[in-house]
């Protein structure tokens, strides 16, 4: 992938300490990303336009997702251990959003701990580094980026199609005469039977039927059963 291909991906770096926060920050703008780095997990949550429920129910916090943000961010990779908010909190109030729970997470520690790296992971981290993060792991990220971007390009595209669907039945034939008032309907279909006739039967080899009124009344075929006023012909005609 080259460097211009990159360019376009958005990573969001937490940690809690300047000399590593700086560390992978340079590291992945070596690798052309664009990064905007925060130094908590609160911030990380402010930046995404999530915010935590302050209201102390026994329920788990909820979030709400703020109307104003519109920053889109391809990535977040976070530190484990920091005070207040840990990278697994932050890693599960991501997960529980509707919105973002698809942005790839990658957890970074500098402690060794099997029982947290599997618990990570098994919970939605799609990395875990231990630290000091290198470039070689900074390379793994590329996979996680190009997954989620194919999956927002299919989505789009669902979406997409999905609007021209709903658009072309919103102009059909059909739904325009759906949508016309109900008053207008009935008059209309009221002045189809009570228009008056040139002659009110037909005569042919001696028998007499009712004129042919036009399709959305009767049948044009010289029968007694055709010519019989359908109001079936006039509910299906609007």
């Amino acid at each position: 992938m080259g460097m211009a291909a990159e360019a376009q991906f958005h990573v969001l770096a937490v940690d809690d300490s300047l000399i590593d926060r700086m560390l992978i920050e340079r590291l992945l703008k070596t690798s052309s990303f664009h990064v905007t780095a925060v130094d908590s997990g609160s911030k990380a949550l402010r930046f995404l336009g999530l915010v935590e429920d302050e209201k102390r129910t026994e329920e788990p916090p909820t979030i709400a997702l703020q109307a104003n943000q519109d920053v889109e961010v391809n990535l977040i990779i976070t530190d484990y251990c920091m005070p207040e908010m840990t990278g697994y909190d932050l890693l599960r109030k991501i997960k529980e959003s509707k919105s973002l729970k698809d942005i790839p997470v990658v957890i970074m520690s500098s402690e060794n701990v099997p029982s947290r790296i599997n618990r990570c992971l098994e919970d939605g981290a799609d990395e875990f580094f231990l630290k000091p993060v290198q470039q070689s792991d900074v390379n793994r990220l590329r996979p996680h980026l190009m997954k989620s971007k194919v999956k927002d390009e299919e989505e789009e595209q669902i979406n997409n199609k999905r609007k021209e669907t709903e658009e072309e039945e919103e102009h059909s034939p059909d739904k325009t005469r759906t949508k016309m008032e109900p008053q207008k309907v009935v008059g209309r279909m009221a002045g189809q039977f009570a228009k008056p006739r040139s002659e009110q039967l037909e005569e042919k080899n001696g028998v007499k039927l009712p004129s042919y009124r036009g399709d959305n009344v009767n049948g044009d075929a010289f029968e007694e059963k055709a010519r019989i006023p359908d109001p079936e012909r006039m509910i299906r005609a609007y």
